[in-house]
């Protein structure tokens, strides 16, 4: 022993040496020992399987848990369809209408600017809708008149070059379709009183959303901060982190994709009514709630107005619709959509395509709507909570 400067005393153990040729017998006994005694090979992880082995193992089990507990929770939304379309539709309905509600707060109570701001989008709904049945019922006969003179045009049209239609082939579908609903009348009516139980389903989940949407709009933020006081003291900052960021981006898309859908509705619009097709109102409309479907509405609701246009106007005017749709299509992918929800979502054409499809797979059409959405709000939500500097406004 010796002193330090301290008072401490300090041990020092002499440590014999060894040479090279000895450390190397000492570790093959020890390896030796390792493999008859049943211990761990030095590249060996337990019970002699390879470390890579019990990591993969590991993530796995973790990964079944975690594909258990999403598949229960879709299972339990997928059971209450309804509570979860309508909480969806007032988180739309919020979304939407929460900067004219904090507009109409300005200058009256906040119970009086949420009643105005729902009773004027009431009104500006059905409007459109009290407008799309006028036109239909002012083009109805004239549309029927066209379509059944234009429609044997098109007939012969397709018997020439280069399609070679048999002739009567349009009449023989017309004629099987007549039958097929002949034969199939009960069948048919009973799927229409079914179609009429939905949507008194669909009636019932608006009210419930309407409702809902009443109290979001009037105290959304004391709920939330209510459910986060709910939570451990240790948890709260996160919940509050991750909530002010999954609302950001799900404001932001809901309102990017109804900025989106208008401009497409407009310029669709435009294009059927300098052609002169039809039921341009309607069409426009169709395009619009299309928009909301990622990458495959859009282009079924303008295969709609395409054939529309062929049946009524001829090929020319229809190669020409389908011209300034691919126009359109351009100018939604390249000017709109980084325009407007580069902000709000950031993922790749990939992720969405898998996304909708997956979500149609589940959910059907709800599913294929929500699917973005959703996805867009778990992948901010996980980039704030890895951030470890993240600054939320306080309100």
């Amino acid at each position: 022993m010796r002193n330090r400067p301290g008072g401490e005393r300090e041990r020092s153990f002499a440590v014999p040496r060894r040479t090279t040729r000895q450390r190397l017998r000492a570790l093959e006994r020890t390896a030796r020992a390792g493999r008859l005694g049943g211990g761990a090979h030095p590249t060996r992880g337990h019970d002699g399987f390879s470390p890579l082995l019990w990591a993969a193992a590991a993530y796995a089990w973790r990964l079944l848990v975690v594909g258990a507990a999403v598949y229960v929770i879709f299972m339990v939304l997928g059971r209450f369809h309804q509570v979860t379309l309508a909480v969806f539709l007032a988180l739309v309905v919020t979304a939407l209408l929460g900067p004219l509600t904090d507009l109409l707060h300005r200058w009256m109570p906040r119970s009086a600017a949420v009643a105005l701001g729902l009773l004027l989008a009431l009104v500006l709904v059905l409007g459109v809708l009290s407008l799309i049945g006028a036109n239909v019922a002012a083009e109805w006969q004239e549309l029927r008149r066209q379509f059944g003179g234009d429609l044997a045009r098109t007939e012969r049209w397709l018997e020439g070059a280069p399609f070679h239609l048999r002739h009567g082939a349009l009449a023989r579908l017309q004629s099987w379709v007549s039958r097929f609903i002949a034969t199939h009348g009960s069948s048919l009516f009973n799927a229409a009183v079914s179609g009429v139980g939905q949507l008194v389903d669909v009636l019932t989940a608006g009210l419930l959303a309407l409702f809902c949407s009443v109290f979001f709009l009037h105290s959304g933020e004391r709920m939330w901060r209510w459910f986060g006081g709910q939570l451990p003291e240790r948890r709260r900052g996160a919940a509050r982190i991750s909530g002010y960021a999954a609302w950001t981006t799900f404001t932001g898309y809901t309102r990017g994709i109804v900025i989106v859908a208008a401009t497409n509705a407009v310029l669709v619009g435009l294009a059927l009514f300098f052609l002169g097709v039809p039921l341009v109102l309607p069409l426009a409309v169709l395009e619009f709630f299309a928009a909301f479907i990622p990458l495959v509405g859009s282009p079924i609701a303008l295969a709609v107005a395409t054939v529309v246009a062929l049946a009524v106007k001829g090929p020319l005017v229809a190669l020409i619709l389908i011209l300034l749709i691919v126009v359109i299509g351009q100018i939604e992918g390249h000017v709109l959509h980084p325009l407007v929800m580069s902000r709000a979502v950031r993922l790749h054409p990939v992720v969405v395509a898998l996304s909708v499809v997956c979500g149609a797979v589940t959910a059907g059409v709800l599913g294929a709507v929500v699917a973005v959405p959703l996805v867009s709000v778990l992948w901010s939500v996980y980039g704030v909570l890895r951030t470890a500097d993240v600054k939320v406004p306080m309100r």
